[in-house]
């Protein structure tokens, strides 16, 4: 198990903000802010990554709307309570912020290379769920559970496609596995008993490469098509 946990999860983003920051929460006199970060899609879309930010990243320069920012940091979770329900909620945790104003070709030169990665070493904590969507494609949702100092964990949905899908499908839960991939977010309808319905905004990691952690001879599964690298 490896307990560099700044290697077990580690992510990076390169967008635009378009959201004022607004006030998190406060931990020993050291206070968090939210904000929201465009980040671009190689299809042209773009994923809309709620991102937590400590003051302290904050001295030199504020977080404002039409920003261009590099985020370093690590995608996290933590559990809502909300009238006795237990929420997942997940955010980008930023370690390290650069801004890139009037850097117009640098987003356009990281949108073909790296402006959304993330790496996560951890384990499966949950039977993976394959399916089909109407349109035949094979996916397989998977919740991945990634060691943190001081005991604690990040639970994070993944999404795997094609033959990350059926290879998925059969890896027992408390398996280890390197996961590299991509944060989306992707909306959704969720319906109540009463009729109603809430558009919601889910955010996951996409995957564009699996394998087994230190298991020599095992197969790996690796997602080079680019239906895996601009899964809707």
């Amino acid at each position: 198990m490896n307990t560099n946990y700044d290697d077990n999860n580690h992510l990076v983003l390169v967008g635009k903000v378009t959201s004022e920051k607004r006030f998190s929460h406060e931990i020993y006199g050291e206070k968090f802010y939210i904000f929201d970060l465009s980040v671009p899609r190689l299809s042209g879309n773009a994923d809309i990554i709620p991102v937590t930010i400590s003051e302290r990243l904050l001295t030199n320069q504020d977080i404002t709307i039409g920003n261009k920012i590099e985020i370093d940091g690590q995608f996290r979770s933590y559990n809502s309570y909300d009238q006795e329900k237990n929420k997942l909620i997940l955010t980008v945790f930023a370690k390290d912020v650069q801004f890139l104003e009037n850097q117009e070709e640098e987003i356009e030169i990281r949108k073909d290379q790296v402006s959304n990665e993330v790496v996560l070493d951890g384990f499966i904590c949950k039977k993976p769920i394959y399916r089909k969507t109407p349109f035949g494609r094979e996916i397989s949702d998977i919740l991945l559970a990634v060691n943190r100092a001081y005991n604690k964990s990040d639970y994070i949905p993944c999404i795997a496609w094609g033959r990350n899908a059926r290879f998925c499908e059969n890896v027992p839960v408390g398996t280890e596995v390197r996961i590299i991939g991509r944060v989306q977010s992707r909306e959704y309808e969720k319906k109540y008993e009463d009729g109603t319905v809430e558009k919601k905004v889910a955010y996951e990691v996409s995957v564009s490469s699996l394998e087994i952690a230190n298991q020599e001879g095992n197969e790996e599964a690796n997602s080079e098509s680019q239906e895996n690298k601009e899964a809707i």
